[in-house]
């Protein structure tokens, strides 16, 4: 489970949404950030890796992302896009409680 992590994750706790391509939506807590990727929590997540997203945190985004892994309701994701400076700043310090 990302154990060959490019950059360094941070405890956040804000909320977030993702879409699947066929349409579903699902409200989910984001847990950690890196400029990369994230880990968000979905009970009844039904994502596999490989599956492609997109994803909100708060009122940022979408970023596309691709599901990387999947245990106990965590999914971990990756960016198909890095999260630059001011934003991943903005997520990191100023939304996360």
């Amino acid at each position: 489970m990302g154990e060959e992590r490019r950059d360094d994750r941070h405890d956040i706790e804000v909320w977030g949404h993702y879409r699947t391509p066929n349409g579903l939506k699902r409200d989910v807590p984001v847990k950690d950030l890196s400029e990369t990727g994230c880990r968000f929590f979905d009970k009844f997540s039904s994502l596999l890796p490989g599956a492609e997203i997109t994803l909100r945190i708060e009122s940022l985004g979408p970023f596309q992302a691709t599901v990387r892994w999947q245990e106990a309701g965590y999914v971990g994701v990756e960016f198909q896009n890095r999260l630059y400076g001011p934003m991943f700043d903005h997520i990191r310090l100023r939304l996360s409680r």
